[in-house]
């Protein structure tokens, strides 16, 4: 499946290396936040790693929830329970990084899954800076550009039916709640097969360390950003 190469399975459990994170983040979701650099001090597996790998290794529900509890780090072996509706990804310590809760008819066909899964890393690795950005720059807001730190707190996705053959992902609308240096970020979006919505979802962040907007600091940090995806790419 598209994941495959991105993590470690043997035993029940699964693992990841730094390499293995950062390719996922950038080859797979575009995504270029520092923290899922090899050589990031804070370094972190992508939340939308794990989902990935949750529809490959469960299937496909109509409706899932998912809540990210812990960040995940590479050497943590996390271990896979047995199939139920409500799952707890673990490490060999008990220490929870992940809740899923699932329900209503499923499948484990990977056409339909890789699609989602491509599908929906693309739209939540492109947060930032294409939808955050000037989402906070309307309460004069930003995320602080030498210590980003923006939460992935949960999401979960509706489907109408599961017998669909093209996928793609809009996104429908945004909500964001300030308070001081702190906020909420709601996103919705819709499912969509030729032109007609088949499921519906969501995405919630928590930002820390905001500060007031500062249009030149964000337009260097976006450069910053778009110059180190340059780079990476094959030239």
């Amino acid at each position: 499946m598209l994941i495959d190469q991105y993590y470690t399975a043997r035993d029940g459990k699964i693992s990841f290396t730094r390499e293995q994170g950062s390719n996922f983040a950038k080859q797979v979701a575009d995504d270029f936040n520092p923290i899922h650099d090899v050589d990031a001090r804070r370094f972190c597996i992508p939340g939308d790693l794990l989902f990935s790998i949750i529809l490959a290794r469960y299937g496909l529900n109509r409706h899932m929830e998912f809540g990210f509890t812990g960040m995940v780090v590479d050497g943590i072996e996390l271990l896979l329970p047995e199939p139920a509706q409500e799952l707890s990804i673990n490490d060999a310590a008990g220490k929870q990084y992940l809740t899923i809760r699932r329900s209503g008819d499923s499948t484990r066909d990977t056409v339909l899954i890789d699609q989602l899964t491509r599908a929906y890393v693309e739209f939540s690795g492109h947060t930032f800076p294409h939808i955050l950005v000037p989402l906070l720059a309307e309460q004069n807001v930003m995320i602080n550009p030498e210590r980003p730190v923006v939460m992935y707190d949960s999401m979960g996705i509706d489907l109408d039916r599961l017998d669909i053959e093209t996928l793609a992902l809009k996104i429908d609308h945004k909500e964001v709640d300030i308070n001081g240096k702190r906020g909420e970020v709601r996103l919705a979006f819709n499912l969509v097969e030729g032109g007609n919505v088949v499921g519906r979802g969501t995405k919630r962040m928590i930002l820390s360390g905001l500060r007031e907007y500062d249009r030149q600091a964000m337009e260097d940090t976006v450069v910053s950003l778009n110059r180190r995806k340059q780079d990476f790419l094959p030239q």
